[in-house]
């Protein structure tokens, strides 16, 4: 399976499971932690804890077995590393004031990358 349909799997399992705002950043000019980061929110810890749980189980079912969550203790957020896509849960408040849409949205500067 290509990255991005994963990809586009990882959105379809969220929207499902009723997450919020979900956007998608493509970070394969930007950075070589992974191709793309998804952003998305949930309504309360549970909702967080039960989206990251149900992608891990998902992704699982189609071949992604050394994906990992992290932020189990925290309540307002979740990140589920799926190797080659990096994926953010926030409560709202958590996400607005990271603001990781911008962060990693802008374009990079070429001198910037040379540093």
């Amino acid at each position: 399976m290509e990255i991005s349909e994963i990809k586009n799997k990882i959105e379809i399992i969220l929207d499902n499971n009723k997450a919020n705002n979900i956007v998608s950043i493509d970070l394969k000019k930007k950075s070589f932690i992974a191709d793309y980061m998804i952003i998305a929110s949930g309504t309360s810890s549970r909702h967080l804890q039960s989206l990251s749980q149900n992608l891990v189980t998902e992704l699982k079912k189609i071949g992604i077995y050394n994906c990992r969550m992290e932020g189990n203790d925290s309540n307002d957020w979740k990140l589920v590393d799926a190797i080659d896509i990096i994926v953010h849960l926030f409560h709202p408040e958590k996400r607005d004031f990271y603001d990781l849409e911008k962060m990693w949205s802008e374009p990079i500067l070429k001198e910037k990358i040379l540093i």
